[in-house]
């Protein structure tokens, strides 16, 4: 069985889970310099937003 989330941690990136481990964290401020990766600039420019979960896949 496979299980997919991704989630949007608060004041922080897009993270995708599968199976319950993060495989990437994705930017959703857009100061990061590794797009679409984040590279923790949303921390540097105080970047503030709710956490939710965006997506959920089970198969």
């Amino acid at each position: 069985m496979v299980k997919v989330r991704i989630v949007a941690a608060e004041n922080g990136p897009n993270l995708v889970e599968v199976n319950g481990q993060v495989k990437a964290a994705l930017c959703r401020c857009g100061a990061s310099n590794n797009k679409p990766f984040c590279d923790g600039s949303h921390k540097k420019i105080n970047f503030q937003a709710p956490s939710a979960v965006a997506f959920e896949y089970e198969e």
